[in-house]
């Protein structure tokens, strides 16, 4: 789970800085469209502590699904507010990305959990 914790981490970065560099080639640059990179950042980096620190893995790994359950409902529910007014622009696009990222390393992280849950003690 930990190294799921750093590709989701990296792709939200990307993310981040494709959103940023879209938004510079169309004059509409904004730190903001950075957000998805913080976010990826902090799941990586709470990941990769996890890879290194097998006693507090478990801690780490549910930061990880909190950041990401938070970068899940904040964009979505601005995508969803905004309703019939969506467009294609760079901030959409890596809402968008930024929630189904999100959602996706939730549902590998919520099976991870299930499975080391039915899983016997070793």
């Amino acid at each position: 789970m930990p190294s799921t914790a750093i590709g989701c981490g990296l792709a939200l970065i990307l993310v981040g800085i494709a959103g940023y560099v879209w938004g510079m080639l169309g004059d509409r640059a904004s730190m903001t469209a950075l957000i998805p990179a913080f976010f990826g950042l902090v799941i990586a980096l709470l990941g990769a502590f996890a890879k290194s620190n097998e006693s507090l893995r478990k801690h780490l790994m549910h930061g990880a699904l909190l950041v990401a359950l938070i970068g899940f409902i904040v964009p979505a529910y601005r995508l969803l507010s905004m309703g019939s007014a969506l467009s294609l622009s760079p901030a959409v696009v890596s809402q968008a990305a930024m929630a189904l990222l999100c959602l996706i390393f939730l549902v590998l992280g919520i099976q991870s959990f299930v499975n080391a849950r039915r899983s016997p003690e070793v």
